[in-house]
């Protein structure tokens, strides 16, 4: 028996807000389908070459009321970055919050429009510490 990874679903309440936030991190939509009779949108979104591990971003047309409040067993989103400072001060610079800024030149924490908590992971090797990052103190939760 096999099992492959297929993808992670976050529902969205302004899809075109989220889009825009996952797109600073690097991804694209791959591929869209809208529901007349489900009265909702699937877009799916993945980094150039991951193409195979999309996000799955589902917005509801009508709302999302009435819809179990599950959301207490979802962790967080994570994302490999080349350069976690310059990914970071690209999404500073587009108005995102550093709730965990990478002072360890390791890892970081933000949160999407929709409250999703996105870690962002440096590849390879850690980068040195350097301000503003390593004096920037936490906001919020993670």
């Amino acid at each position: 028996m096999q099992t492959k990874y297929l993808h992670t679903m976050v529902r969205v309440q302004d899809l075109e807000k989220s889009m825009a936030f996952y797109e600073l991190l690097g991804l694209k939509e791959t591929r869209r389908w809208d529901s007349e009779g489900g009265r909702f949108t699937n877009v799916f979104m993945a980094a150039p070459g991951d193409e195979d591990c999309p996000l799955e971003l589902t917005y509801n047309w009508d709302g999302d009321a009435g819809l179990p409040s599950d959301s207490r067993h979802f962790g967080h989103l994570a994302y490999g970055v080349s350069d976690i400072y310059a990914m970071c001060r690209h999404l500073m610079d587009n108005g995102v919050t550093m709730n965990r800024p990478p002072r360890d030149g390791h890892m970081a924490f933000v949160r999407s429009p929709d409250n999703i908590s996105v870690e962002l992971l440096q590849m390879g090797e850690k980068l040195a510490p350097a301000e503003p990052w390593t004096s920037m103190p936490n906001i919020g939760h993670w």
